[in-house]
């Protein structure tokens, strides 16, 4: 069901791009755990105490105590959750709308490959670099806290933490990949798969505020990863189901609709 080739081709070319946002995430991994301090409150803590408003909407709050729950307050908030996002716009954008696009598509479909297989593989280049950069992100999480915090790290929530996250990531690449299906130009792919997420994220931020705001958290699939209440190990099976949902309903529709339309070559 996969073109082993045409998979190769697509992680050597997403090399740059993977390499690029794990830089990034080592700076912020790499920041965070430094400014963790377990004997008093950290520079971070002072801030959201300072601006509650603020630093709420981004889903970081003060006096969380533990090193796993400071890096879920403080990283996970924000930084690892949209970083990957980012990257997930920009990768899925260019697997198929950016092939149409370019005018590409029409040697892919020469091929004596099904357009089923050639999107199914392309999805499979997006979900591989989804669990490279998600699986990177949990080994260096854990080195860098053994490094500056030797023992400090629940490893077990801390996995747990990114593995729900992969989960929520691979439901917004879902709808990222829908759009690159549907669309025959980068312009309207990049309108839909980066606009959904980001508004995505923006009534969750809203809502993070609390009050009569708090009830638009049940518009956002961000809402369904809250890193405090994985740290407190409630269950989180309904959200992970939901979200597994809505991946594979996303990329079966992209997928099925890419190979029924007319593709201009």
């Amino acid at each position: 069901m996969f073109s082993m080739p045409l998979l190769k081709r697509e992680m050597k070319a997403s090399n740059k791009l993977l390499i690029i946002f794990i830089y990034i995430l080592t700076i912020y991994i790499l920041s965070m755990v430094f400014l963790y301090d377990p004997q008093k409150s950290s520079i971070m803590d002072d801030m959201a105490k300072s601006m509650p408003g603020v630093m709420k909407a981004f889903g970081m709050v003060a006096g969380t105590g533990s090193l796993v729950g400071f890096i879920a307050s403080y990283l996970y908030g924000f930084i690892i959750l949209m970083f990957p996002i980012v990257f997930i716009i920009i990768l899925a954008n260019k697997l198929v709308a950016g092939y149409v696009d370019r005018g590409s598509m029409a040697y892919l479909l020469a091929t004596p490959n099904k357009r089923v297989k050639l999107a199914l593989t392309q999805a499979l280049c997006l979900w591989v670099n989804i669990v490279m950069l998600t699986a990177y992100a949990t080994i260096a999480l854990i080195i860098c806290s053994a490094l500056l915090h030797p023992g400090l790290l629940n490893i077990g929530k801390a996995i747990m933490l990114n593995l729900i996250l992969m989960v929520l990531h691979l439901a917004v690449s879902g709808i990222c990949f829908f759009a690159s299906c549907i669309s025959n130009d980068t312009k309207r792919s990049f309108t839909i798969g980066a606009g959904v997420p980001i508004i995505f994220y923006l009534i969750q931020a809203v809502a993070n505020m609390g009050g009569k705001l708090a009830d638009l958290k049940y518009f956002t699939l961000y809402s369904l990863f809250s890193p405090n209440d994985i740290i407190a190990g409630k269950s989180q099976i309904a959200q992970v189901l939901v979200l597994a949902v809505v991946a594979v309903v996303f990329y079966a529709l992209g997928i099925f609709i890419f190979s029924k339309k007319d593709v201009p070559v």
